[in-house]
């Protein structure tokens, strides 16, 4: 059907409810809008649905979940995995909690166990509960970090981990062979529940999970000792974070943690925020402001679900507070949990790191420092958390940290998916352990670059929206892939690394190796003077992004340096 038809099928067909049917009729004199809404079907990618709220086949709706969910049940069907149920978590959004009992519904409807928990949990909580309850598969409704109008569909598997190949093609393919809305299950909550197929969990869940963070901390004693004296600033941003991430630092004895009155309390409309997410230093205003008035020593934010984290900290030099990228960040908590470890005897043996390809090479010498094995995955931390299971399948390795530069990372195998409850919980502990030695954490930063190099990343976004947009994104990564650049200014191309095709191209020589990573549509260039860039269209929302990385001589070197790529990469396209 064109989308005129499919538009004109929802708003007549008593399928629908009066309420998608009213919403649809108001707006039968903008063509523009009714083909943005059908032109397609929301897509289901490779972690699920995301998307604006609203009917149509192009949005997030009661009936696009029920869909989904519908193929999905098809596919846990298909692969005997009906007995062991499927753990839903949901956040702060709007329709949250609406779309999670469609998810239960559908599934219990065929005859699949849905455990659902009794409010909103963060995204990693899920994580934990699906194999904790030894579960087949989980889905969380989240939009993550995107604005309030967004929300979304992540589906996870049995390890704990969102679904990756072949697997995401095949549940794709079951959700895309679901054409008729009315072969699309459901049954009423209270029958559900009755047959013993709608579960509510909770506090059992929490208190376990609980248990598996704390197994985190490496000096409990310094926390105890520093507990008095470190203050800490700390906001959910509205969402999951607020109670988990309250909990853990008070269990583990921290005192003075003051939480942003304003963002406490979910809202869906996170109106004290432009934008929910802790990369964008707007977000911060409000918990600066607390910070500069309890003078605290760091200040921390979660995304409305509790899987990224963004934190400030003091630098007594100037008194102002200075932002961390996700990457110094992450390489904060993993140098210090390496070192401690070592200091402790308790590094496993054989111990790994996992980083996304778009992640700081500090992460390299890093982990030459400490002899851990570095290994390099696609964006997208389901990759980290396959790592895991490929770990434990072989007895390969053993996991140590993983992090990607967008604000996530995990410490421990508890979750398979990023976790902010642990990553505050270790970001704390390492600012424990600086106030004991009398240096901040921005001091232990600095200390970082100046051993392992000032390494400076930046990300370049483009934001094309609709169907236009959708082939102007096409056609850059075209461009760059069919002629791609041989210089950035000054710094030469080496190799240009085409994740689609599965090749490594070196320029100097022609030779042609596989990338051994599967297939993606991402393209890496590799630079001189230890510099790097990559492109990559969003998987979830209507964007390209660029990712660029540079080593420099001090601060100051890096950032222009950074600065520089970023203009000629711009230039570029």
């Amino acid at each position: 059907m064109s989308y005129m038809d499919q538009y004109n099928f929802w708003r007549t067909n008593p399928y629908f409810d009066e309420a998608t049917r009213a919403e649809l009729e108001s707006i039968k004199d903008n063509e523009k809008e009714i083909e943005d809404r059908f032109y397609r079907d929301l897509a289901f990618g490779t972690g699920g649905l995301r998307g604006v709220i609203g009917a149509g086949t192009n949005r997030m709706n009661l009936y696009t979940v029920r869909k989904a969910t519908q193929g999905l049940a098809n596919y846990i069907i298909k692969n005997n995995g009906q007995d062991k149920g499927i753990a839903v978590a949901y956040d702060s959004r709007f329709m949250s909690p609406e779309f999670a009992d469609e998810t239960a519904l559908c599934m219990a409807a065929n005859g699949i166990k849905a455990y659902v928990f009794d409010a909103l949990r963060p995204t990693p909580e899920l994580s934990f509960a699906l194999r904790k309850l030894g579960c087949i598969s989980g889905v969380v409704i989240t939009a993550s970090h995107n604005p309030p109008e967004y929300n979304g569909y992540k589906v996870y598997w049995e390890d704990g981990a969102q679904i990756t190949a072949p697997r995401d093609a095949e549940i794709i393919a079951e959700v895309n062979n679901v054409t008729d809305y009315n072969t699309v299950k459901t049954m009423a909550k209270e029958d559900a529940m009755k047959a013993g197929l709608y579960n509510v969990i909770g506090a059992e869940i929490d208190d376990a999970y609980m248990v598996e963070l704390k197994k985190q901390i490496i000096h409990p004693e310094i926390i105890k000792e520093v507990a008095e004296d470190i203050k800490i600033v700390y906001t959910p941003l509205h969402g999951t974070g607020n109670i988990p991430v309250r909990r853990v630092l008070k269990e583990l004895g921290f005192k003075n943690v003051y939480v942003v009155p304003e963002q406490e309390l979910p809202d869906s409309k996170f109106s004290t925020v432009d934008y929910p997410n802790p990369e964008d230093p707007k977000a911060f205003t409000l918990a600066l402001k607390l910070a500069k008035e309890v003078g605290a020593d760091i200040v921390l934010a979660t995304d409305p679900d509790a899987d990224r984290l963004g934190i400030y900290a003091l630098d007594t030099k100037s008194g102002e507070y200075i932002p961390f990228t996700g990457n110094m960040s992450g390489m904060l908590i993993a140098d210090y949990i390496m070192r401690e470890r070592v200091a402790t005897n308790t590094m496993p043996e054989n111990p790994a790191l996992v980083k996304t390809i778009v992640t700081t090479n500090m992460a390299d010498a890093l982990t030459a420092k400490y002899g851990v094995k570095l290994i390099e995955v696609l964006t997208g931390f389901k990759y980290i958390g396959e790592q895991i299971k490929f770990f434990e399948q072989t007895g390969s390795n053993n996991y140590v940290f993983g992090l990607e530069e967008s604000y996530g990372c995990l410490a421990g195998t508890h979750a398979r998916d990023k976790d902010a409850c642990v990553a505050v919980m270790c970001l704390c502990e390492v600012a424990a352990w600086c106030k004991k030695n009398g240096i901040t954490v921005w001091d232990q930063m600095v200390k970082m670059y100046e051993e392992y190099g000032f390494y400076k990343e930046d990300l370049y976004t483009i934001t094309l929206k609709g169907i236009d947009g959708s082939k102007q994104i096409a056609a850059i990564m075209d461009k760059l892939r069919s002629n791609p650049p041989k210089e950035f200014g000054d710094l030469q191309v080496l190799k240009m690394r085409d994740y689609e095709n599965d090749t490594i191209l070196d320029l100097a020589t022609g030779a042609v190796t596989p990338t051994g990573l599967p297939k993606s549509n991402v393209l890496y260039f590799d630079l001189t003077n230890d510099s790097w860039c990559c492109a990559r269209p969003s998987g979830t929302e209507p964007k390209i992004k660029f990712y660029m990385g540079v080593k420099g001589n001090n601060l100051e070197d890096a950032k222009k340096k950074v600065d520089a790529l970023t203009e000629q990469l711009k230039s570029q396209i």
